[in-house]
């Protein structure tokens, strides 16, 4: 029997913030798949407890690290331990981020710098980490999660708009860099999904409005962004590359 383009049976996938929400849902869908996983976050009880309920679910092998993205030697630890671990990575979720809203003229230089940290220049060095790698075997997909947010914004999101729309731009000269050795860099936007950032952040008044602008009347499930996902990591992706998906019910088509 032919082999399904969507088969990632003997690939190795690194998800960043892999340990809850759109992470935790890319993960499975991908150990669903046929891949196996490597987790990372800070939160180590969360890695195990996800990890453990993935790998008896799936019956995949995987392995985690604690690190922190925004710290440079960690991504840089992270990327040793998940190749030592598993061998090889085929597959790379740059999934880690953060929101911390605040307007043009009262954000602080804290907040600026750590909204830097993790939503780009993490990317941009464990893509550098991993890259050899995979040029070494000729295959490979790269994911940034980007979001809506980088196409259209709103108040108080000025780190993080502008963080979004960047990674947009980075995957694009990677995927012109990475493209002649079978590695292809894509972009997934996500629009309102439920997940603890926005429900935390969040008024109810905001939530609606949210789920108002869709044009399917409501907010996403985190096992919504599965398919889009296994379909830019897997053979049936392959001639897909420096592009932007937006997986977010049509709200950036009003």
């Amino acid at each position: 029997m032919k082999k399904s383009p969507f088969d990632l049976t003997g690939r190795v996938a690194l998800i960043t913030g892999g340990n809850k929400g759109l992470g935790r849902a890319m993960a499975l869908g991908l150990a669903e798949a046929g891949a196996d996983i490597f987790l990372a976050s800070r939160n180590e009880a969360e890695l195990q407890a996800t990890l453990a309920e993935i790998v008896a679910a799936t019956g995949r092998k995987g392995a985690y690290a604690v690190a922190d993205v925004a710290v440079r030697a960690d991504i840089t630890r992270l990327a040793e331990t998940a190749l030592d671990a598993m061998g090889h990575v085929d597959i790379l979720i740059n999934n880690a981020g953060m929101n911390a809203p605040q307007a043009i003229d009262a954000i602080t230089d804290e907040t600026w710098d750590r909204i830097l940290e993790v939503n780009l220049t993490s990317i941009m060095a464990l893509t550098r980490a991993i890259a050899p790698s995979m040029k070494e075997r000729r295959w490979g997909r790269i994911v940034h999660i980007s979001s809506i947010m980088g196409e259209v914004s709103k108040e108080k999101r000025n780190a993080y708009s502008a963080t979004k729309s960047a990674v947009r731009g980075l995957a694009r000269a990677s995927a012109i860099d990475l493209g002649p050795f079978g590695i292809t860099v894509n972009c997934i936007a996500p629009g309102p999904f439920t997940t603890d950032m926005p429900m935390s952040l969040l008024s109810d008044a905001e939530k609606k409005a949210f789920a108002d602008r869709t044009a399917l009347g409501r907010w996403g499930d985190p096992a919504e962004l599965v398919g889009p996902t296994v379909m830019l990591c897997s053979d049936a992706g392959s001639y897909i590359t420096g592009q932007t998906l937006f997986v977010d019910g049509g709200y950036t088509a009003r």
